[in-house]
């Protein structure tokens, strides 16, 4: 176990992000370990679709842990557990909340590639999108935006917000777009940007500063404080910092619940997490 420990211990902050965005942001079925099934072990693997290509990443940290789990008790302990486990280690190792975690999670045999491209949030959500979408989870739209707040660590890729900081729009900082375009083409390519300009490492509740100080870096950030439903959370968080983590915390719990009914009947534990039994 003291290797597990080590695994997360020594991960830089960008990949705790990822960890978190796996759980949260990418998994389209619920905390079934889907997303974790690669191309070799299914041709409708998630990894592939549009919001998770080139995006979901961590996938090498959930298989080293895995990997240390199996030595000390075999078969026992899902893939999805340990997503669930690192989601959580992640937060705290930067700064964030910690909770209790759930476990006794089965594993996909499955996985859905359209619906991971119908069902996940995109880059350019409407705040109506966004609600729906958590919604169909089971989600409120409180905690569509307390999840939202994992942002306030990681990076995005340029064409994720070119089209955001070069259409001179009403909702965006000219000195926030300016500086983001130093690095970013109107074209947009695959350079990284900080999602919180400020404290891009650390967990903490800057992302809703920045979204009241229209310096959101995705258009579907910065709809969460656009003059609609969501301004007043927004608002919450950026003043109370302790109400966002608490919230956080529930959220993610409320999140690892989510497991879709073909999985609950019929799941599985993996011995290697991107490959079935």
């Amino acid at each position: 176990m003291r290797n597990y420990l080590l695994i997360f211990t020594t991960l830089p902050a960008q990949m705790h992000l990822a960890l978190l965005e796996l759980l949260l942001g990418k998994q389209c079925r619920g905390c079934d370990a889907s997303i974790l099934l690669d191309e070799a072990a299914i041709a409708t693997s998630e990894r592939s679709a549009a919001p998770n290509k080139n995006s979901a990443r961590g996938f090498e940290v959930i298989e080293a842990a895995k990997s240390e789990v199996e030595k000390i008790c075999p078969g026992v302990v899902s893939c999805a557990d340990v997503l669930a486990v690192a989601a959580r280690d992640a937060s705290f190792a930067v700064g964030g909340p910690s909770w209790t975690v759930k476990l006794g999670r089965k594993d996909s045999i499955t996985a859905s590639r359209s619906l991971a491209e119908s069902d996940l949030p995109g880059f350019q959500s409407t705040l109506e999108q966004l609600i729906s979408k958590f919604a169909n989870k089971g989600l409120t739209a409180r905690d569509m935006v307390t999840l939202s707040g994992a942002h306030t660590i990681g990076q995005a890729q340029c064409f994720t917000f070119s089209d955001r900081i070069y259409n001179n729009g009403s909702d965006i900082d000219a000195g926030f777009a300016s500086t983001r375009k130093r690095a970013c083409p109107a074209s947009g390519n695959s350079n990284l940007a900080p999602l919180d300009l400020v404290t891009p490492n650390s967990f903490d509740n800057n992302y809703f500063k920045n979204l009241i100080q229209k310096k959101g870096l995705l258009a579907s950030d910065q709809v969460l404080f656009s003059g609609g439903s969501t301004d007043s959370i927004v608002s919450e968080y950026s003043t109370k910092p302790s109400s966002f983590s608490s919230d956080f915390a529930s959220a993610m719990i409320k999140m690892g619940d989510i497991i879709d009914s073909q999985t609950s009947q019929n799941g599985v534990i993996r011995k290697i997490c991107s490959a079935l039994n």
